[in-house]
């Protein structure tokens, strides 16, 4: 590959990486408002009851869905590639039709569910009645997840991105009032709006592109067996995702009613907030590979593309991975209260995990571009499995702490398992690139956690901005080598 192609290739990747991870940024700063009030109104136990009825829900969808979210990107943008409308309309419809029978499918086992999701999530009152209510919103999840869907495969990247801002927005002038008005008496009626809104926003969008079009026809359905068939394992994996989800929240639910709160907290400013980076994988990156998988190109160009991606999140990723960890003392009490700060030791180790998810995650997305379900499943199930059995194990040899240990050691077993299984499944290897990134890049964050644990006031805070800096300078000179960043603003700052 010429230099001037790889230096495009690298652009491309900077270009939507820094796109979505932008947007998903100014989701995060408007949803830390919003959980900062949450978290005044309602305390550890109101966020805690957020997080199991979430957690129950998203189960439910998982397990009814189909696997559409992921499938139907697929079949969208094999027609949307070919230039062939008539097909593209054809699936459209298809997808929209198999969206409405999911999206029935897990309003009934929701309700049917809903004595059981109780005995299994909460050990006071009687909760039966809630899970009933929320069953609109399975339904409108499985809506929403059909049409962006539709605005995926076809690269309708912009009204996404508007979409997930006015999403985060519309959310904050909704939830405050309801929560400041009705305290936790609010949280069912809350989700339910939030779901609805989402829903609204994506299917005004995709709608305004490509009116509505239902047909039931016994064929249609027929052709949409085939779709169906690929979003299985998606979707046992999301069960399995889910479950292990659900039984982490319970368990530490069970352990006490605030813990799960603060464990929620620690999670999503950690792996949500500090994972932004990620946020253009499913909508850029994983069409693009699914189009290598189909290149005659080999094992060579798969492998080439996997490991810049992989190049240029590790790189971006990392600077922000420093400043985040070392500004969190201040951060957690800002964006929550000073009741959170029992979750600090678990937030600061977690970090490290992401270092490792900004290199598994490229690799992970391997078996579902080349059509693999099984191998998919396989390797979820066993993550799934033994991120449950750390994260028990952790909480209870070191309480909090020791979940986020479990967290940041089952990312590295998934690492090794990961580049284990495609280097004999796929002839996948690290690029030379990659592991050196990795040796400079890791070894800084190492010195950041241990920054944390043994020294405090001026010291820690120079020290902090020193490897911030170091972390930022060795980040920003190789993607000056691979790509025109510095160019493009340069030709900006001059005109």
């Amino acid at each position: 590959m010429h230099e001037e192609e790889k230096r495009d290739n690298y652009s491309h990747i900077l270009k939507y990486t820094g796109l979505f991870g932008g947007v998903q940024g100014i989701n995060i700063l408007v949803g830390i408002v919003r959980n900062k009030i949450v978290a005044w109104l309602l305390g550890p136990e109101g966020m805690g009851l957020i997080s199991l009825f979430n957690s129950a829900i998203k189960l439910v969808g998982d397990s009814t869905n189909l696997g559409l979210s992921m499938s139907a990107v697929r079949e969208i943008s094999e027609a949307y590639e070919n230039g062939d409308d008539a097909k593209l309309r054809h699936s459209i419809k298809l997808i929209r039709s198999w969206s409405l029978l999911t999206a029935m499918l897990g309003m009934l086992v929701c309700v049917a569910m809903s004595p059981w999701l109780d005995k299994w999530t909460f050990r006071w009152g009687d909760h039966t009645l809630h899970f009933i209510l929320l069953s609109p919103v399975v339904a409108l999840m499985a809506l929403t997840g059909g049409e962006a869907a539709i605005l995926k495969g076809t690269r309708r990247l912009r009204q996404l991105a508007v979409i997930s801002v006015c999403n985060v927005l519309l959310s904050l002038f909704v939830v405050i009032p309801l929560y400041y008005i009705w305290g936790e008496s609010a949280i069912v009626p809350t989700l339910f709006l939030l779901a609805l809104i989402q829903m609204l926003l994506t299917v005004g969008y995709s709608y305004r592109l490509y009116p509505l079009r239902f047909s039931f026809s016994r064929q249609l359905m027929a052709e949409g067996l085939g779709m169906v068939g690929l979003g299985i394992a998606f979707v046992v994996a999301g069960i399995l995702g889910s479950g292990a989800d659900f039984i982490i929240r319970s368990f530490l639910n069970r352990e006490g009613s605030d813990i799960v709160g603060l464990y929620n907290a620690g999670y999503v400013m950690t792996v949500i907030y500090a994972g932004m980076v990620f946020s253009a994988m499913e909508t850029d990156y994983f069409p693009r590979l699914s189009g290598v998988c189909k290149n005659v190109g080999g094992a060579t160009l798969l492998n080439d593309t996997v490991n810049k991606q992989i190049e240029v999140s590790l790189l971006l990723v990392s600077p922000m991975l420093v400043a985040f960890m070392t500004a969190l003392p201040i951060l957690l009490p800002m964006l929550y209260t000073g009741r959170f700060m029992p979750v600090l030791g678990m937030m600061q180790i977690t970090v490290l995990a992401m270092y490792m998810r900004a290199i598994k995650l490229p690799i992970s997305y391997l078996p579902l571009a080349k059509g693999d379900s099984g191998s998919y499943l396989l390797m979820e199930g066993i993550y799934d499995v033994v991120v449950v059995a750390f994260v028990l194990l952790g909480y209870r040899h070191w309480g909090l702490t020791g979940t986020g240990i479990a967290l940041t050691a089952a990312s590295v077993f998934d690492f090794v398992m990961l580049s284990t299984y495609m280097r004999f499944k796929y002839g996948y290897a690290l690029s030379r690139h990659v592991v050196q990134y990795a040796i400079v890049q890791i070894p800084i964050g190492l010195a950041t956690y241990i920054l944390t644990l043994t020294t405090h006031g001026v010291a820690y805070w120079v020290g902090g901005l020193l490897l911030t800096l170091v972390s930022t300078v060795i980040s920003l000179r190789i993607l000056h080598t691979k790509t025109h960043l510095w160019e493009k603003l340069m030709n900006k700052i001059r005109v």
